[in-house]
């Protein structure tokens, strides 16, 4: 395992020190939600009774084959506690999510959390977001025309940089578990992210994005001097 992957499974590890019986857990997507959802099924297997409610049919396969209990959110529209990792946490733990291609169920399952816990390697930890590019679910009608709505959102929000219409690695488009299509924007910096988010949410055609604003309730960074752990004020 890489010294990346080690610390990753780290901050997991530290999130699941957080986890009881009992709990309706919300389970993340991307490479190191696969570790907590790894080290949750091994607790599994020594009795922890959870029900994990799967962000994306990537993570629900996963845990699947690791005998993990698993529901919907229609069954269980409240739950305890979601784990997930973030391409970017900034100041206030604002994130930039969606990396993966599952920011929006990973945002609808984040905000029908009582808690969301993230767990990434410290080299995420920024000063300013916007470094890694902001992925924006967009409907794929009319693309055109919703990228020139949302490089006017980002100009009125301070933002400006080249919106890229994600593919897969076979070179195909890139299509959501909803169906939907992804604009990755390379803003650089993004200096008021609340305001970015409220641009991008007016304009039609823009299903969610990558911002996730106030969701984060406790930041577990795994870096080369340990485990920093940072919560909301």
């Amino acid at each position: 395992m890489s010294d990346a992957e080690s610390l990753k499974r780290l901050a997991a590890a530290r999130a699941l020190e957080q986890v009881r019986s009992g709990m309706k857990l919300g389970l993340g997507t991307g490479s190191t939600a696969k570790h907590f959802v790894e080290l949750l099924a091994e607790r599994v297997a020594q009795g922890l009774e959870v029900v994990g409610v799967p962000t994306s049919e990537q993570t629900r396969a996963l845990a699947q084959s690791l005998n993990v209990p698993l529901g919907t959110l229609d069954e269980h529209p409240a739950l305890d506690l979601t784990v997930d990792g973030a391409d970017e946490v900034g100041p206030g733990l604002a994130l930039v999510k969606g990396g993966g291609g599952a920011l929006l169920r990973e945002k609808i399952v984040a905000s029908a959390s009582a808690q969301m816990i993230v767990i990434a390697d410290a080299s995420k930890h920024v000063a300013t977001l916007g470094a890694f590019p902001l992925p924006i679910e967009v409907v794929d009608f009319g693309v055109a025309a919703i990228r020139r709505g949302i490089e006017r959102a980002a100009r009125a929000a301070g933002c400006a940089g080249l919106l890229t219409l994600r593919r897969g690695k076979d070179g195909h488009v890139f299509v959501t578990d909803q169906g939907h299509l992804i604009l990755d924007a390379a803003y650089g910096a993004i200096p008021d992210p609340v305001l970015l988010a409220r641009a991008l949410e007016q304009v039609p055609g823009v299903v969610d994005h990558g911002l996730f604003i106030n969701l984060a309730s406790r930041v577990i960074l795994a870096g080369a001097d340990g485990i920093a752990v940072l919560d909301r004020a």
